[in-house]
């Protein structure tokens, strides 16, 4: 296949989109995410439709939170 050839870029715009599905679909909500009240680290559980905490905090939120309070 050569560089010049018409089908190379639409094959490549395939391929990417192809990419990006999969990455959307494969996309869990297994990240962390922060309990804007306490810092703490969370992920959502989808089976229950619950946060499960992860016993551990954000050192920048709890920086920021300290800096609200000492105004």
């Amino acid at each position: 296949m050569d560089i010049s050839s018409k089908k190379l870029p639409l094959i490549l715009i395939a391929v990417l989109i192809g990419i990006l599905i999969l990455q959307f679909f494969s996309n869990d909500d297994s990240t962390p995410m922060i309990d804007p009240e306490t810092c703490e680290l969370y992920v959502k559980d989808s089976q229950i439709n619950a946060k499960q905490y992860l016993n551990e905090f954000d050192s920048k939120c709890l920086d920021f939170k300290n800096l609200n309070k000492s105004d």
